[in-house]
Order: structure tokens, then sequence, then C-alpha cells
């Protein structure tokens, strides 16, 4: 995003694993704009292969492999981060996403579970691993929540929880942490053009959302230029392509 700049940052990306996905594309434009890159996923063939690319790019990118689910997991990313370069800037939490839909009364427990898990506590153990590091750089943390926050949707009853939580997790965060000088924000996109996506939803969504777009909002989220903002949640539902 022009303007933006993130040289000397070390910015921590969660849900790299996949090309062509949303944390593929924040963690590119991140490197693009001068960041240091933590990229971390459970998928360690994909994550190492995401960080070889940006590497080859110029940029200066360490893959972390491991579940985010799990409290040792997410200390290990932030710890790559200091120990690699020596600080953290930003912690990004892409990784989650849409595994459950159907009507409620088709639901069941191990769905629900699954679904809070990659969105909501993965969410809360990066942050709560992150705090220390970003505490000592007056750092950011941008989330990942959805326009099913702001717009229920039907057979998406528990996504729609699980990214409400992040919301809530977001705007809590924001007002726990101010006084330690970490802004916590969130972006809420609608459905983001990607291969998977169109893969799954064919021409199904009414309007797309530009991998671009979200791009731009985090980055702007995560930069001084959005000093004064924290505890907002994003709607990002134009800029389609």
């Amino acid at each position: 995003m022009p303007g933006l700049d993130f040289a000397g940052r070390v910015v921590l990306v969660t849900g790299v694993g996949r090309a062509g996905q949303i944390g593929h594309a924040v963690a590119g434009a991140f490197g693009r704009a001068g960041a240091k890159l933590v990229v971390c996923d459970r998928n360690a063939v994909g994550v190492s292969e995401r960080a070889r690319e940006f590497v080859a790019l110029g940029m200066d990118a360490r893959p972390v492999a491991g579940d985010l689910t799990e409290p040792d997991a997410a200390a290990l990313a932030v710890e790559s981060a200091l120990k690699h370069f020596g600080r953290l800037d930003v912690l990004v939490n892409v990784a989650g996403g849409l595994a459950a839909s159907g009507p409620i009364e088709r639901a069941d427990v191990a769905a629900f579970d699954r679904e809070i898990s990659s969105n909501v506590k993965t969410a809360f153990l990066m942050c709560r691993a992150a705090v220390p590091a970003l505490a000592a750089t007056r750092g950011a943390i941008v989330n990942f929540a959805s326009i099913a926050y702001y717009r229920p949707q039907r057979h998406l009853a528990i996504y729609g929880a699980a990214k409400a939580a992040v919301a809530g997790l977001t705007q809590s965060l924001a007002v726990e942490l101010e006084d330690r000088g970490i802004r916590v924000n969130a972006v809420a996109p609608a459905a983001v053009r990607t291969a998977d996506n169109l893969a799954a939803m064919g021409e199904a969504a009414e309007r797309w959302v530009a991998i671009e777009r979200i791009t731009d909002a985090v980055l702007f989220l995560a930069s001084d230029a959005a000093g004064g903002i924290t505890g907002h949640v994003l709607p990002i539902a134009g800029g389609g392509a």
C-alpha cells in the first residue's frame, strides 16, 4: 500500500501455508513494504514453501510450523521472531476460516469445537503469547473477523458465532492493552476472491472482495497511519474483482 513503510519492523502472520490464500497475500504485502517476516501454519511443507518464495523475492522470512490451537506452538512462533530478529512489531492472526456450514439442527458438536478452536482459540493464544514482545515495541495486532459479524447469514451460525467471538476478543483486548501501547483491531471481510473460495462457492457470492482490498486494510491498521485507531472491527465488503 503506497505510503506505508514497514522497514525495520518485524511482522508475524499466521495462516500462511497455502499459496494464493489470504495469509499468503498478507505476508507478501508486508514483505514488499519492507517488513521482516515470521510466517506460521500447521502445514509444515506449505509454510516452508511460502517462506522460500518470499526469500527468493528478496524478503527476510522465517517459517514456523505448528498447530496454533496449542499454547506451545503459539509461544514458539513469538520466540522465533525474537530469536531471529530481536523484536516483534505486528501480529496478524489470519489462521481460521470457514469449515462448518448448514442448518443448525444438523450441526454436530465436533464441528462447532473445530470452528471455535481454529478461529478463536488460535487468535487468543497468539495474542496472549505476543503481548510482552508487542508491549516492548508499542506494536499492533490485527485479527480476522468476518462480515458475518455484521450481517448474520443463513446456515452460518457456527462460523458467525466464532467470528463474533474474534470481534469481541479484539475489542476487549484493545481496552486491556491500551495502557501498554498495543493497538488491537480487526478486519471483517465479505467473501474474498481466492482460488479456494471460487472452487467452493462458484459465483454464488453476490459480491467478491479483491484480496488487495484486504491486504491494504491490514497494512493500514498495522501502520503508524492508524496510530489513533484501536478496538475497531473494519468491514470490507466492496472492491470486488
